[in-house]
């Protein structure tokens, strides 16, 4: 069965990136749509950008015809493109899996998640939807990501290890096994996380303490 193209919502760095793993599965990219007008009728890597995702003529390709995917590094907005998607066009976005991604056979993954190249998705690990794994990230043996989780390149993330909703990781985090980082929490870049992390917080260095 053929692919159907997909529809990036989100022209910036991440909607780029996006136009990458598609394109290492063989997925046309049918176009951009972001709500910057000046990036409107111009080309990326010789793909238009549409216009806006408020206007409905544009959304209406998806479905039958199209593919979606949100590329937004931003949650609040993430979860409008979501919602604006849902109530418009009844659609769910679609995974974007970078073709030199690891997942393992017996992980699980919801919708609309962002997982670029060498990542590793290790045994049994359950990734929820709309989150970001960035390059070279390690998501081990029973991980447990709710919704809207973002995970910095390079971190690794321990085996039995639980990232409720929202819950931001930044590049080069190791978080040792058995941790739970709650809801909406933060965690620096290069830092190691020795224990649980309280929801809302935000922790940082080796080892990771409340700032």
């Amino acid at each position: 069965m053929d692919k159907k193209p997909v529809l990036i919502i989100g022209a910036g760095g991440l909607g780029k990136a996006a136009h990458e793993i598609f394109a290492s599965n063989d997925i046309i990219v049918y176009g951009f749509l972001d709500e910057d007008e000046k990036l409107h009728d111009k080309l990326i890597a010789e793909v238009s950008v549409l216009g806006s995702p408020e206007q409905d003529e544009l959304l209406d390709v998806i479905g039958d015809r199209c593919e979606v995917f949100i590329a937004a590094d931003d949650n609040s907005y993430r979860k409008s493109m979501v919602t604006l998607v849902k109530e418009k066009r009844k659609a769910m976005p679609m995974n974007a899996v970078h073709k030199l991604a690891h997942i393992s056979n017996s992980a699980s993954i919801g919708y609309g998640n962002f997982i670029a190249a060498n990542t590793f998705i290790g045994a049994q690990a359950l990734v929820g939807n709309h989150c970001i794994v960035n390059a070279g990230a390690i998501v081990d043996y029973e991980v447990k990501m709710e919704d809207f989780v973002q995970i910095g390149a390079g971190s690794t993330i321990n085996g039995n290890v639980t990232i409720e909703e929202n819950v931001f990781i930044g590049t080069g985090v190791t978080i040792v096994a058995g941790v739970t980082i709650g809801k909406k929490a933060r965690v620096g870049a290069g830092s190691v996380v020795v224990k649980d992390v309280n929801a809302g917080e935000t922790v940082f260095g080796n080892p990771a303490q409340k700032i």
